[in-house]
């Protein structure tokens, strides 16, 4: 997988402004449940969000490297407690890059 340009990243970035993560990674860390469910969600949609509760035991960071090397997905983003993370899709590519 090729690492995405800044370019690239600001513009997932405004892609995904709107969008409400969909995942809360919280007292059970990521497991493998979570990141099967991950791949789905990035296979349908590309560009997804991640929010990290106040509960959860590891940094935002570990949580979000161990979700994009799971995922094999790009981390687009981390900010606040939220991660944004990118995969092209197989089957409904949507998103075209700069």
């Amino acid at each position: 997988m090729t690492k995405l340009t800044g370019k690239q990243k600001r513009f997932l970035r405004s892609q995904a402004h709107h969008q409400k993560p969909i995942f809360q990674v919280g007292k059970g860390g990521v497991n493998e449940n979570l990141i099967k469910q991950v791949i789905d969600a990035l296979e349908a949609r590309e560009l997804i969000k991640i929010s990290v509760l106040q509960n959860c035991m590891d940094d935002k960071h570990e949580v979000a490297e161990a979700v994009g090397k799971g995922a094999k997905a790009e981390i687009v983003q981390v900010i606040g407690n939220t991660i944004v993370l990118y995969k092209e899709s197989k089957e409904n590519k949507s998103i075209e890059l700069p």
